[in-house]
């Protein structure tokens, strides 16, 4: 049943080798911290993603004034 999944195209013993290389390079004790580190960068990406489509909605929102003549432009003709 377990080789049934298919995840991007990666079957299970695909996935059973990233996991034991993975292990291998980083080892047991600094797993937690790496994904710790990896959460914490899509957390801040999300959030800066989320502030920059709030300021695009809001810029949206605005109502478009006319320019007005100023005295300067009307002083040099």
């Amino acid at each position: 049943m377990l080789n049934h999944i298919i995840l991007f195209g990666i079957g299970m013993p695909e996935w059973i080798v990233i996991i034991g290389v993975i292990l291998l390079l980083f080892g047991g004790k600094k797993i937690p911290e790496l994904m710790r580190g990896i959460g914490g960068g899509i957390r801040e990406f999300n959030e800066a993603k989320k502030s920059v489509k709030d300021q695009i909605e809001e810029g949206m929102r605005e109502p478009k004034t006319a320019a007005k003549p100023t005295d300067d432009n009307q002083k040099s003709e």
